[in-house]
């Protein structure tokens, strides 16, 4: 595919505008930009976790999921590349593999108890 208009300019400028056609439900845009950020700079968190957003909510779940791997492979801690990849391997069917990192992210976030919360927390991405 040719590049467009929208993947030239500094990081800067692909960034914002990654994060506008993000926010306007452009998530295939937002993704061909974020990808060639995510290759600039791979060690980078944001811009390889808008990405896997990007991919999570235009159902590419197999990407979505290898970029959330690779966020917590650099960085085990980031609750929320934990929350987001329980939530993949859940729309996936993959409920057995979902369930510790959906636990784990409730414990960073400082919830505790036997149903994890973040299945609360759906509606909210």
């Amino acid at each position: 595919m040719d590049e467009t208009y929208y993947e030239f300019g500094t990081p800067a400028d692909r960034w914002d505008r990654a994060q506008m056609f993000f926010e306007a439900k452009e998530y295939l845009t937002a993704a061909r930009i974020l990808g060639g950020l995510v290759q600039e700079a791979p060690e980078q968190v944001a811009p390889r976790l808008l990405l896997a957003r990007a991919y999570y909510h235009s159902a590419r779940l197999a990407k979505a999921e290898a970029e959330l791997r690779e966020v917590l492979d650099r960085n085990p801690v980031e609750d929320y590349a934990r929350l987001m990849l329980g939530r993949t391997l859940e729309r996936q069917g993959r409920h057995a593999e979902a369930a510790p990192h959906l636990r784990m992210a409730d414990a960073m976030a400082g919830e505790f108890g036997p149903e994890p919360v973040s299945r609360d927390r759906r509606a909210q991405d």
